[in-house]
Order: C-alpha cells, then sequence, then structure tokens
C-alpha cells in the first residue's frame, strides 16, 4: 500500500505536485486525526447517455449534487448491489445565457456489479459495472407551489414574506435557483444549496420550499451598496448587471457548490466553491481562501450558524505555468469536524477545448484545529483574507489529498483516459458530485462506495429544453458518468 502523507496548506499559497501516474495502481492512504482512511481504486463505471429526456421530454440534466437512497442501498448474495439516488442538476442548458428551465430533482435505480479492488474488469465490460436508469423526476417548487427558474434573477428580489427571507426572483416573477448540492433527510424532505443566493433551501418530500436560509452578511453579493443576485448570465430580454461582478459577497457563479450533513444529522456543513470577492475572489489565481459554514441541524427550518472556518483550496501550475486555484466542486461530511472535498480545474475534458485536467481531486478538510469565525468581524465588512492572503489571526482548516481522479493507471483499467484524443472515454469537465453507501460486508466494517458523477452541462446534439431544441457547438455528447471507488472510513458509522 503506498501511502501519502501531504503537507498543510498555510495562509500563503502552496502547490500540490502533481506526479505522473505510476505503471500500476496501488491503494493510496491518508491519516487525518489518527484515523488512516484507505483509497482502494475504483471499482465500477457506469453512464447515462447525453440525450436522455426526462418524463417532461427535456433532456436530462446530471450531477451538481447527489444523495443515495441509503434505506434502498441492498447487497445481494450474487455480490451486486441495488439501491436507488437522487441526482440533482442545475440550472440547465444555457451556453448562451440562462433560460427558464423549471429547478427539479431526479431519482436514479442503480445496479451496481463491483469488479475487486485492483482488478481489471472483463473486456468489453470496462464501463458496464453501474446499471443506471432515470425512473423519477420531480419539479422543485416555491414556498407558494409555483415553479421556479433557472433564469439569472438580474437586478429582482422578492421581498421578505412572513418567514422567508429575501430571495433572488427572475424578471418573470419567479424564484431563480442554480441548485448545486442536496442532503436528503429521513423524512423525505431535503436541503439543496443554491449559487445565486448563496441560500440553503429545505424542500418538502413532494418539492414544495419549506424555508430559506440566507448566508452571513459577507456571503451576500453586493453592487452598489445593495444586494443584487445577478450571476452575470442574463436570459432572453435581461440586461446584464453593473457592474459586471459584485464588490463584495460571493462571486459569480461561485457559491454554495458543497453541502453534507454528518452521518448523524445533526449538522449540515456547507462550503464557497471559492473566495468571497473581498477575499481574494476578484482572481482566479488569489481566490484560494474559502469558507465553510457549520450549522445545527436540530431545529430543520431554522438552522443555526455555530461554526465558521476559513479552507484553503488546492493549487496547481496550470499548462501557461501560472499559479492557478481549484474550485471545490462538493463535499461529504465525515463528521463535525472533517470533511471529503472535490476540487478541480476547469475547461478542460470531453466537450471542452482543452484536453487533459490538470487537477481533479478528492481531498480531506480537517478543521479540527482552524480557528472558528463564526458570527465574527469577518461575517461583516471585514475581509478575512484580503487580496488572497489570510489574516494572521485565523489559523485556516488543513487539506491532504485522499484521491487522484486523474490517476492513469486507474482510470486505463475502465478504459478512460485524461487527455487526448479528446474522445467520450476522456473525462468531462466537471465533477461535482459525491456520496457514499455502505459495502455490507460484515469482513470490511469500515468500507464504502464512494459514488462520484459529472455535471454533464446537458452537452449533447439531440438536445431538448423549455421548448426547442439544440445542438451544443462543442460537437460532443457528454455522457453522465458515474465513477465508483471502495474506500476505506474507520468509525465513519458511529460518528
Amino acid at each position: 500500500m503506498r501511502s501519502k502523507s501531504l503537507p498543510l496548506l498555510s495562509a500563503a499559497l502552496a502547490t500540490f505536485v502533481f506526479t505522473a501516474p505510476v505503471a500500476a495502481f496501488a491503494d493510496t492512504s491518508v491519516t487525518v486525526q489518527g484515523v488512516t482512511l484507505v483509497n482502494k481504486g475504483r471499482v465500477a463505471v457506469g453512464r447515462i447517455p447525453a440525450n436522455q429526456r426526462d418524463k417532461f421530454g427535456e433532456t436530462f440534466g446530471s450531477g451538481s449534487g447527489m444523495s443515495i437512497d441509503t434505506k434502498s442501498w441492498t447487497r445481494n448474495a450474487d455480490g451486486t448491489y441495488k439501491g436507488s439516488l437522487w441526482l440533482l442538476p442545475d440550472r440547465g442548458y444555457n451556453v448562451a445565457g440562462t433560460t427558464d428551465y423549471r429547478a427539479r430533482l431526479n431519482t436514479i435505480d442503480i445496479k451496481l456489479t463491483p469488479v475487486a479492488p485492483g482488478a481489471t474488469p472483463p473486456t468489453g465490460k470496462e464501463q458496464a459495472g453501474v446499471d443506471a436508469k432515470l425512473a423519477e423526476t420531480l419539479l422543485l417548487k416555491d414556498n407558494k407551489g409555483a415553479d421556479t427558474t433557472g433564469l439569472d434573477p438580474a437586478d429582482g428580489i422578492r421581498h421578505p414574506d412572513g418567514a422567508m427571507p429575501l430571495l433572488p426572483q427572475a424578471p418573470n416573477g419567479r424564484i431563480s435557483l442554480d441548485n448545486e448540492a442536496i442532503a436528503r433527510l429521513p423524512d423525505g424532505t431535503m436541503f439543496v444549496s443554491d449559487e445565486y443566493g448563496p441560500y440553503i433551501y429545505r424542500f418538502s418530500a413532494d418539492g414544495r420550499m419549506l424555508s430559506a436560509t440566507p448566508p452571513p452578511a459577507a456571503f451576500l453579493p453586493m453592487r452598489r451598496g445593495a444586494v443584487n443576485f445577478s450571476s452575470n448570465n442574463p436570459g432572453p430580454g435581461e440586461t446584464a448587471p453593473d457592474p459586471k461582478d459584485p464588490t463584495s459577497g460571493r462571486q459569480n457563479n461561485q457559491g454554495f457548490e458543497g453541502m453534507s450533513l454528518t452521518p448523524d444529522g445533526k449538522f449540515l456543513i456547507v462550503v464557497l466553491q471559492s473566495a468571497t470577492r473581498q477575499d481574494g475572489g476578484d482572481s482566479s489565481s488569489t481566490r484560494q481562501n474559502t469558507r465553510a459554514l457549520v450549522y445545527d441541524a436540530v431545529d430543520l427550518d431554522h438552522l443555526k450558524l455555530v461554526h465558521e472556518y476559513a479552507v484553503p483550496l488546492p493549487v496547481f501550475t496550470n499548462d501557461k505555468g501560472k499559479t492557478a486555484v481549484a474550485a471545490q466542486s462538493e463535499i461529504v461530511a465525515l463528521s463535525p469536524t472533517s470533511f471529503l472535498m472535490l476540487a478541480r480545474d476547469s475547461g478542460n475534458g470531453y466537450g471542452q477545448k482543452g484536453e487533459k485536467s490538470l487537477y481533479r481531486s478528492i481531498d480531506i478538510v480537517d478543521v479540527s484545529a482552524a480557528t472558528d469565525i463564526a458570527g465574527g468581524k469577518f461575517d461583516g465588512d471585514k475581509p478575512v483574507a484580503p487580496k488572497g492572503v489570510l489574516d494572521p489571526s485565523v489559523k485556516p482548516a488543513t487539506v491532504s489529498q485522499f484521491i487522484d481522479i486523474n490517476d492513469g493507471a486507474d482510470l486505463a483499467r475502465f478504459g478512460l483516459h485524461n487527455g487526448a484524443p479528446n474522445d467520450r472515454n476522456n473525462l468531462s469537465e466537471k465533477w461535482e458530485a459525491m456520496s457514499l453507501a455502505s459495502v455490507q460486508d460484515p469482513k470490511l466494517p469500515d468500507d464504502y462506495f464512494l459514488f462520484v458523477a459529472n455535471d454533464n452541462d446537458f452537452i449533447t446534439q439531440d438536445g431538448f429544453q423549455v421548448g426547442a431544441a439544440y445542438k451544443d457547438d462543442s460537437g460532443a455528447d457528454v455522457d453522465t458518468m458515474f465513477q465508483v471507488f471502495q474506500v476505506t472510513i474507520p468509525g465513519l458509522s458511529a460518528k
């Protein structure tokens, strides 16, 4: 077993060293808080075709967020597994501006036939380990039962009404949602995080909005001294915001990208995709210090912020030799003080001009020794990392690399690759969804399947959405893809 020990990421920009893949995949491990986690590699891969349509006749959108239905998860006598998961699309096909795409949630039936860790699938079955079928699609409605929309809220707001706070609203009068993460609760209700707010919404089991939790003031996008939820992606007839970027708060399209409930269900952790504007988020090279919020979730409709931490995002050298920051795309909580974090570069992969990704990784974040900044001056007007430099009074979380998604040897076992040729077996750009399910093997009580899915951005040559057919200009058909890793996480169920 190969062990990785990565240095602490401090306030200064630190660089993860990208190493060439070894000749054959070997287990990797990392120790956090005295617990050693092991990555045993991919054990299955599967797809849903890019031109799949849902029950409303619209092109299926894939994994901006994912939550496995652990109640349905079953291990069969033959070593296969079956169950279902919820897959959350974002705001719809939006190459040139946004559209009136109704927010929704997809239910996927899964049959998993994993290979043994380290084994090679039979020839011709490299990507047959996950049999995924779209089973149901649920529209997400606002608190009054009306449809929501993916349209940019422009300068629109819905004023507070009863228990509902100020909300992003499109010119057509609908609540604007750009959904990015989902946490499903035992009673069937769900938390959904979005980028426009950035907000945390709670929906009923039948898709009706029950509550909305705004972030601290430091996270709210401000223009000309007022809250303005626009992401600078105007839809038909809309005008671009002025200025195009917020002066403070979350950057455009960099909202609550990752969210997860702790295993005991008591806390909800949510993380910005990258730093706020005032914390260096105005530049791709200084946006490293994002923030994680920890909410007490005992009262589901009245989340209480109890902790907040600075989280340094991974830094790498891009293809132009310049320092770049990998934005985070999803998290999975392991405890109230640790979580998995999927971070990646952008603009590279199937369907994009760039062929080879330089950073796609699942890292482990540990906030146990970090400075808690919740409710203090940094939640108001004072930046925690002006121009990207962390305030010296703040100790950040530590981040350790766990799974290199771009590992060439492990990809090759399943007929996949990273880089040329830029075909359908080259990983697509946006890996944004993760969820855990138990291996349910008494001999391996601490082993889990880590499902990872892409957001295919609705890229297809046979698309239909919001009443119109379309073909993506890339010429690509980006399938929804599931990659499944087998991991060992001791004590997770007890945390």
